[in-house]
């Protein structure tokens, strides 16, 4: 996307850039503009959402996705994605590629076993801010933790994904990028129902792992699998 047609002022930040948090105050039914509002109000020119997907399955990558919108061109709808359909996402999703800065980033099963799985986490939604060009001022991160090395200003909003618009935005993106990777997953390994379940530790697919085994993209670390190969390993009676 070019540059965004909007002039901006560049000071510096002042403690509104709090505002929302831990106030005791009800979150917004659905996402809005606020909290990039508010940053905008402070100088912080271009900002950034982010939000990950796939911290909790057995299976797959972690992603994550950092979105800078283009506040003449924001897509209608955008909120949670778990709060969309599957097809509301893809058209979103196709909306937020032809409109917005988009940057997408995947952290395999190697790397979530050797980190955990929440630093695994932390460090795609870190290479996905890095993607962006330019570079945002500030992001505002979903959570409740700040993941080190940000490369620039930040704040984070827990359930973010249902008060901020760049970070419903980084959520639609990333769960559309991510469940395309699982389908594709799910052909090559057919039997764990990925194409449904995301890799997500449903009965049907807990069952394919007691049944056809562990994959090279099942998270070793991850309970569930760690017990399977010990079974797998252990010498019989």
């Amino acid at each position: 996307m070019g540059a965004v047609e909007r002039r901006w002022h560049t000071v510096g930040a002042d403690n509104r850039l709090a505002h929302g948090a831990g106030m005791g105050c009800h979150p917004p039914m659905k996402p809005d503009l606020s909290f990039e509002q508010t940053a905008w109000d402070n100088g912080l020119r271009l900002v950034a959402g982010v939000d990950e997907v796939g911290r909790g399955p057995l299976a797959g990558p972690v992603t994550a996705a950092a979105v800078i919108l283009n506040p003449d061109a924001i897509p209608d709808g955008l909120n949670d994605s778990k709060a969309l359909t599957a097809r509301r996402r893809e058209a979103l999703a196709v909306c937020l590629h032809a409109t917005a800065r988009v940057a997408i980033v995947h952290v395999g099963v190697e790397e979530i076993d050797a980190l955990n799985i929440l630093r695994a986490s932390h460090v795609a939604m870190v290479r996905a801010i890095q993607q962006l060009s330019p570079g945002p001022d500030f992001a505002l991160i979903d959570g409740n933790q700040m993941p080190r090395d940000l490369p620039c200003a930040g704040q984070t909003l827990v359930k973010g994904d249902g008060r901020s618009l760049s970070i419903a935005a980084a959520s639609i993106v990333a769960k559309v990028a991510r469940d395309r990777i699982m389908e594709d997953l799910a052909q090559q390994h057919p039997g764990y129902g990925w194409e449904r379940n995301a890799g997500y530790p449903t009965p049907e697919h807990k069952a394919a792992l007691r049944d056809i085994g562990v994959t090279p993209h099942h998270r070793r670390s991850f309970a569930p699998v760690r017990n399977i190969l010990y079974q797998e390993n252990s010498p019989t009676p």
